[in-house]
């Protein structure tokens, strides 16, 4: 059995979708399994993880309309504002999807469909540098 782990840096610009799943799926590839299972966690509060189609870009842009939709800014009701308009908008989001994503490797490779790719989903308005844990355990 093997293991390996390391961790990623992505930045981001605004509110959105960014594909990771080259970087992803290359480290992965450098781990030379055959088989296994790889974990991606999301280190933030404010951020997550997706899998999502990556062959049409309406897809991440009526995620994103969505989302805004069911997390509006600035509702009177909330109370976390410390940080801005943005903030509990983003804690709501990133509670709705996931901070950490479980995908299978067979034949030293992602076992994704077609055209799903990997996704961090920046929930801020404001830019930020998101870090990524990946740990892989196969042989």
């Amino acid at each position: 059995m093997h293991q390996a782990q390391t961790s990623i840096g992505v930045k981001t610009s605004a509110q959105g979708l960014y594909e990771i799943t080259e970087p992803v799926a290359r480290w992965t590839r450098e781990q030379a399994l055959t088989t296994g299972l790889l974990t991606v966690f999301c280190r933030h509060t404010s951020a997550s993880l997706v899998i999502q189609e990556n062959a049409d870009p309406h897809v991440a842009t009526d995620l994103q309309e969505f989302f805004r939709r069911i997390a509006p800014e600035n509702e009177a009701w909330y109370r976390h504002t410390n940080e801005g308009p943005d903030d509990m908008p983003a804690h709501i989001k990133s509670a709705l999807t996931a901070t950490s994503l479980c995908i299978p490797v067979a034949d030293g490779r992602l076992v994704l469909g077609t055209w799903q790719g990997i996704y961090l989903f920046e929930h801020r308005a404001h830019g930020h540098t998101r870090t990524l844990v990946m740990h892989v355990l196969g042989a």
